[in-house]
């Protein structure tokens, strides 16, 4: 039987970008989204702080990465956008 370790490896890492209720804008990664867009807007345990109070949010972007190195590095990239390059990215998706 293959281990969690395993499974987790086997999936492929998103980034994501979510529009929270008061239109700002919230980046993560995650390897279910599904599962993330339930954790943020209270369906499940463990939403972020920052969204928990700014529910409900709406996925607005998604990216695939090749790993979880990769997809942290470009949640960074995004982070440092500013919110006009941020809507930008979204609208060409």
């Amino acid at each position: 039987m293959p281990s969690d370790k395993k499974n987790k490896d086997s999936k492929q890492w998103l980034v994501y970008v979510l529009r929270c209720a008061d239109n700002s804008l919230y980046t993560g990664v995650t390897l279910d989204i599904n599962k993330r867009l339930d954790e943020h807007n209270g369906k499940e345990k463990n939403g972020a702080k920052y969204t928990r109070a700014r529910r409900p949010v709406d996925l607005v972007y998604l990216e695939p990465s090749d790993s979880r190195s990769a997809a942290y590095k470009r949640e960074c990239a995004i982070k440092s956008l500013s919110k006009l390059e941020k809507e930008q990215m979204i609208s060409q998706n």
